[in-house]
C-alpha cells in the first residue's frame, strides 16, 4: 500500500500552501463556470407532463411546491425492477431533512423523478426511509424529452449532449449499450415565472457527482476515493471501480 511521504511540520506546511495556490485558482475557476452556468439561456417548457406522486396527479408546476426554483433528480428506475438503482440510491441516501430544508431556504424544491409506478417507488422509499419527493413519469414522455429513458423508437437517443453517432466517433459507447429502453441518471433545473415553466439547466454522468458530496470530501482525504482511476496508484488496499453506490 502507497502512503503519502512523511515529512516535518515545516515541510508539510510548504507543501501544504504550495497546493493552496491550486486550490484558490480552483475556486475562483468554479466560480467563473457558475456564472457561466447562470448565464445559460432557458426554454419554455410548453408541453404538459403529468406525474403520479402521494397526493395524486401532478403536473411539473405542481412539483415546485409554491417555490421559484425547483430541482429533478433523474432517478433510474426502469416500471420492470423492484428496487432503484443502486448508484441513484448511494446519491439518494445523502438527500437529508437538512440538506433539503437549504435548498428550500434559497426558494427551491427538489424531487426525484422515475419511470417506475408510483406503488413501486413508494414501496422502495418506505424501505430506504426516505422523507424528500418523489414522483413518477410512468406513461409520460418526460424521460425520453430530458434524455435519461434512452429508446430511439420515442426519442432519437442521446446523453450527456451527445448522440450516438457522437459516442461512436468518441469511441465511448458506454451509455447506448443493452437493450432499449436504457435508463440512465440525470439531474435537472427549472425556473418558474409565473406560471410559466422554464428549462435552465441539466447534468449528467460525473457532473452528478455533486449530490450530497461525499466524494467532495474524500477528495480531501489522504486516501481519496479509494478507486482504482485515482493517482497516485496503491493508495487503497482495495480500490474500487469508479461505480458511485458506496457498496461496503
Amino acid at each position: 500500500m502507497s502512503l503519502p511521504k512523511v515529512v516535518s511540520p515545516q515541510e508539510w506546511r510548504a507543501a501544504r500552501v504550495a497546493l493552496l495556490a491550486d486550490e484558490k485558482a480552483m475556486t475562483r475557476a468554479r466560480d467563473a463556470l457558475s456564472t457561466k452556468r447562470r448565464e445559460l439561456p432557458m426554454v419554455k417548457v410548453d408541453k404538459r407532463y403529468v406525474f403520479d406522486g402521494p397526493d395524486g396527479k401532478a403536473d411539473l408546476a405542481d412539483l415546485f411546491e409554491g417555490r421559484r426554483q425547483l430541482i429533478v433528480g433523474h432517478f433510474m428506475f426502469h416500471p420492470d425492477w423492484d428496487d432503484g438503482c443502486p448508484s441513484c440510491t448511494a446519491g439518494a441516501d445523502e438527500m437529508s431533512d437538512g440538506h433539503l430544508d437549504h435548498l428550500h431556504a434559497r426558494d427551491t424544491t427538489f424531487a426525484y423523478v422515475s419511470r417506475a409506478p408510483l406503488a413501486k417507488i413508494e414501496s422502495y422509499k418506505h424501505r430506504r426511509g426516505w422523507t424528500f419527493p418523489w414522483y413518477s413519469s410512468y406513461g409520460s414522455d418526460f424521460n425520453y424529452d430530458f434524455h435519461v429513458t434512452l429508446d430511439d423508437s420515442v426519442v432519437p437517443a442521446e446523453y450527456n449532449f451527445r448522440t450516438r453517432a457522437e459516442f461512436e466517433q468518441a469511441g465511448t459507447p458506454l451509455y447506448k449499450e443493452g437493450e432499449q429502453p436504457i435508463e440512465l441518471p440525470g439531474r435537472s433545473c427549472f425556473l418558474r415565472e409565473g406560471d410559466d415553466v422554464f428549462h435552465t439547466y441539466s447534468v449528467y454522468a460525473r457532473g452528478l457527482e455533486t449530490i450530497g458530496g461525499s466524494y467532495y470530501m474524500l477528495d480531501e482525504t489522504a486516501l481519496g476515493r479509494q478507486e482504482a482511476w485515482e493517482r497516485p496508484v496503491g493508495r487503497a488496499t482495495a480500490p474500487r471501480g469508479a461505480v458511485p453506490n458506496f457498496a461496503p
